[in-house]
């Protein structure tokens, strides 16, 4: 695990940096069903990525979205969560 976090963090950086300026630009989604599918995709990509389903190298990748989309979604939690406190809904 800590050998693909060494090998993936600038992506990881580069995915809560976009969430976070994403999140800031369009804030709270007025419907929850796109976040709620975000979720599940997220979750489905993970469980598919500790299960070792695809093998080389886009196994791979998989691992590596599997690590950058939990951080893409945390980031835009935050920047939406910033720019309700800043009151600019």
């Amino acid at each position: 695990m800590t050998l693909l976090l060494a090998g993936f963090w600038p992506g990881l950086a580069g995915a809560a940096a976009l969430g976070l300026v994403v999140g800031a630009l369009v804030g709270w989604p007025d419907r929850l069903a796109a976040s709620l599918g975000l979720c599940v995709v997220a979750g489905l990509v993970a469980a598919a990525a500790i299960a070792g389903f695809v093998p080389g190298l886009p196994g791979l990748w998989l691992d590596g979205a599997a690590l950058m989309l939990p951080a893409y979604c945390a980031a835009c939690l935050l920047g939406a969560l910033g720019r309700r406190l800043v009151g600019r809904t």
